[in-house]
């Protein structure tokens, strides 16, 4: 069953009820749906579909796609050397079919692009010198090496520049949308389990396929990860090799990331991790983004061009946390509950599932329409100027002149606004006034799992918003 990507089927769907030929890229890290969204998408029904081969020459992937076309019903050949001349049998497939739109699904294109190939090349005759002439024809070329899909084809300069009709990068799930999932699925959990589970693979959708039912969450935690023969407990070598033909650098700034939870600048990362000042960064650091692995805000009040950029990948940094080390404890997760060490990471997982449901936020404040800014702030302390140093994980900035100074903590229980947490949110504003100078209103606001305690402090936390508000 396909859960929510209504805005990416009405792509997939508007594109074969018009009159012209259609050119779409799927893209988005591993495990994310990109080839269950296009088959729902089209019933699985297709002219003709292929996939590349993860460890297939040039031989053997021009093999394998003569063979599914042959599969398709065209007349395939033995004797193609080149993609040029396999991409003929293509059109051969595609001039006998009978169907009103031709649907072509050419999925992990990435694998297809071998040494010394001519797959571009091909691929641009193609769409360029015949399917773009056309009225007839979907194309739809996919892959989990984001990467290469982004430089050889999204944002490619040679013939394919400029050449896609429609292009559809797949985010991950909501809470919401999860909530969706584990619901179709019969299973049983509660939100905060659901938040739980969240914290520690996000919103990918494979991920949480390997929930059971009749388990306790803490028990298929163990089982998926932690246990003798778990099934992901070697995720985390394959996700960044699969989605980067060369992951080596992209690990080493992601290690660099990993050890400052506010992010760093782009000077911070290249001294942090050995990475050189080069406009290859750049792309690296887009291309992350892009996977949604990191995230670049602009901290309050600092230029563009100090842009921070922070590891938000959920499960990886769950990895850091606890796999890294390879406990081999098959009951380590069960035996951890309620220990420092889990309390400490959901206070820090719980900001970032906040972080990324900020539209929620919005909606709960009534201030959807609104235009906002989305930033971070920190600052040191300054004796001389009153300032006795703060960090602000999330400030949502408002175009009608209010900064919601959001403070997120998860709580088992109502959360308590003890003397303590009062004064250290009146010194967060006190700091940030004194340091920016803003003319805004600060409203203070909490975002929990269960609400907040009534008592004398609660009444200078202007707006609450719950765990439930999280899910929309």
């Amino acid at each position: 069953m396909l859960i929510g990507r209504k805005n990416e089927i009405a792509v997939l769907q508007n594109a074969i009820q018009d009159d012209y030929s259609h050119f779409i890229a799927v893209y988005g890290r591993r495990r994310i749906g990109k080839t269950f969204l296009v088959r729902e998408a089209y019933n699985y029904r297709f002219t003709f579909q292929y996939a590349g081969l993860s460890e297939g020459g040039l031989k053997e992937q021009i093999f394998a796609f003569e063979a599914s076309i042959k599969d398709a019903g065209g007349i395939s050949s033995s004797k193609r050397k080149n993609w040029m001349e396999a991409f003929e049998d293509l059109k051969d497939l595609i001039r006998v079919s009978q169907e009103k739109k031709k649907i072509i699904f050419i999925d992990e294109l990435s694998w297809m692009d071998t040494q010394n190939g001519d797959l571009l090349i091909a691929l641009e005759n193609f769409w360029n010198g015949w399917a773009s002439a056309r009225r007839d024809i979907v194309l739809i070329v996919c892959a989990s090496a984001t990467s290469w899909m982004l430089s050889k084809v999204i944002h490619n300069k040679g013939g394919l520049y400029n050449r896609l009709t429609e292009q559809i990068g797949l985010s991950q799930f909501s809470l919401a949308e999860c909530e969706e999932y584990i619901k179709a699925n019969g299973l049983a959990l509660t939100r905060n389990q659901i938040m739980q589970y969240y914290m520690i693979f996000g919103g990918v959708p494979f991920y949480w396929g390997f929930l059971e039912k009749g388990l306790s969450l803490s028990q298929n935690i163990d089982r998926i990860l932690f246990s003798k023969n778990a099934p992901l407990k070697q995720e985390f070598k394959y996700l960044y090799a699969s989605v980067f033909k060369n992951p080596r650098v992209y690990l080493s700034i992601i290690e660099a990331l990993g050890k400052k939870k506010i992010g760093m600048t782009r000077e911070e990362i290249i001294e942090k991790s050995g990475v050189g000042n080069s406009g290859d960064l750049s792309t690296k650091l887009e291309e992350l983004e892009s996977c949604g692995f990191i995230r670049k805000y602009d901290a309050y009040g600092n230029k563009k061009k100090n842009a921070i950029y922070q590891l938000i990948d959920n499960f990886t940094l769950f990895h850091y946390q606890f796999l890294e080390d390879e406990p081999t404890d098959e009951h380590f997760w069960t035996n951890q509950i309620n220990t420092p060490r889990i309390n400490t990471w959901q206070g820090l997982a719980f900001e970032r599932v906040c972080m990324e449901h900020v539209k929620e936020i919005k909606n709960k404040l009534g201030i959807s329409g609104v235009q906002t800014d989305v930033n971070s702030w920190c600052c040191k302390a300054d004796p001389d100027k009153g300032v006795r140093g703060s960090q602000i994980d999330l400030l949502i900035v408002r175009k009608d002149q209010v900064i919601n100074l959001c403070e997120m903590k998860y709580s088992d229980f109502e959360y308590t606004i003890t003397e303590s947490v009062d004064g250290d949110i009146r010194r967060k504003i006190s700091d940030f006034k004194l340091m920016t100078k803003t003319k805004y209103a600060i409203y203070p606001t909490l975002v929990t799992t269960y609400g907040m305690t009534n008592n004398s402090y609660s009444g200078n936390i202007q707006s609450l918003i719950t765990m439930d508000d999280l899910f929309g």
